[in-house]
């Protein structure tokens, strides 16, 4: 059996951590990071409100990604093998049983059709804009944000991608980036422990 979780949200919400927490602890399971995606720094445009535009999906290879989603889909032993993931050798039961799971991480999952397709479970981490902010000026990025790009491009266009997903629809379970690493990791991991139950 193959299993997608999604794991989505604001900047800064606490995706990558949760994401890698989960991945340690699920069988046969590997991991896309959106941002491996980013196009070249020289390939990102200067919008209307003077800043980069990382923060939308021109700045993201997204045809790749959903190939190297594909790519998981087809074989998940072999995408695994070449990822350096340790595949667990299946029980006796016939191969459909066995579970394979990929973990999508990033900022913009839920914008793009051909990839909010081939999710099973889309989570969604959400923090109020202090705490964002707050933790944003934390942090060290390759490429320095420069001053007021947070509320000038990356608070906006998180605002923009959230009320476009929730306009379409798109089925999500809202996560509280606020909560504690431990209740936000014991919550995903029940949760998606009761759904691989229920799949078998």
């Amino acid at each position: 059996m193959k299993y997608i979780i999604g794991i989505g949200g604001v900047t800064n919400g606490g995706k990558t951590t949760l994401t890698n927490r989960i991945v340690k602890a699920l069988p046969n399971c590997c991991v896309v990071h959106q941002d491996d995606f980013f196009k070249p720094q020289d390939q990102i445009e200067v919008g209307e409100d003077g800043f980069k535009q990382w923060d939308v999906l021109d700045s993201l290879d997204m045809e790749a990604m959903v190939s190297t989603v594909r790519a998981w889909i087809e074989n998940p032993v072999k995408f695994a093998r070449s990822h350096g993931v340790n595949v667990t050798p299946g029980s006796k039961e016939p191969a459909s049983k066995d579970i394979h799971i990929l973990v999508i991480e990033g900022f913009l999952l839920y914008n793009y059709k051909p990839l909010i397709d081939l999710f099973d479970i889309r989570y969604y981490l959400a923090v109020p804009y202090d705490e964002c902010k707050r933790r944003r000026s934390t942090r060290n990025y390759t490429v320095p944000d420069p001053p007021g790009l947070f509320d000038g491009h990356v608070w906006p266009m998180y605002l923009k991608h959230r009320k476009e997903m929730e306009d379409c629809g798109v089925d999500v379970v809202y996560l509280d980036g606020l909560k504690s690493r431990d209740e936000l990791y014991n919550q995903v991991f029940e949760d998606i422990h009761n759904k691989l139950l229920n799949c078998l």
